[in-house]
């Protein structure tokens, strides 16, 4: 196997290492971690998903997926086949997703799935942690079906300002 073949071997799994840390930041409610999933100009597309407008800056979407998701009981983001483009310190990622969302006090059904998948635009920079430097820089969620009571997102954030 020869050095450029590694390096893919390692890019992949650092890339796709990336989208999980990001699950798994969301799911455990560790922001701190979350915000290393990104590059600090990051672009976050989620107007698939009821988003107004694309949000600019790592601060700022960390601040909004807290302001959704800290107020719900639990979330389990699951993703899968990755399919990745590389280009030297730049690539794509293309991955499945299933997020459910549950607040246990609903009004009524106290759960809430998406489904769709990511695209993630990264950047390798240093590589000075187990993600071997990449962060996304840009990402989209494309919403391809949903089931439950989306309002537990709205209740979830009614539940946090009380």
């Amino acid at each position: 196997m020869t050095d450029a073949n590694i390096q893919l071997l390692l890019d992949r799994d650092h890339i796709s290492q990336v989208l999980h840390t990001y699950a798994t930041a969301i799911d455990t409610r560790d922001w701190d971690l979350l915000a290393t999933c990104f590059t600090e100009d990051l672009e976050a597309d989620f107007r698939d998903f009821g988003g107004r407008e694309v949000v600019k800056g790592r601060d700022a979407w960390v601040g909004i997926i807290k302001g959704t998701i800290a107020g719900l009981d639990a979330t389990q983001h699951l993703t899968a086949n990755h399919v990745h483009k590389i280009d030297g310190d730049t690539a794509t990622l293309t991955a499945y997703l299933q997020a459910l969302h549950r607040l246990d006090t609903a009004r009524s059904d106290p759960e809430y799935t998406v489904g769709g998948y990511y695209t993630c635009d990264m950047v390798r920079g240093a590589a000075d942690d187990a993600n071997g430097g990449w962060r996304m820089r840009r990402y989209t969620l494309s919403v391809t079906w949903h089931r439950g009571n989306r309002d537990i997102l709205r209740q979830a954030q009614r539940r946090l300002k009380s």
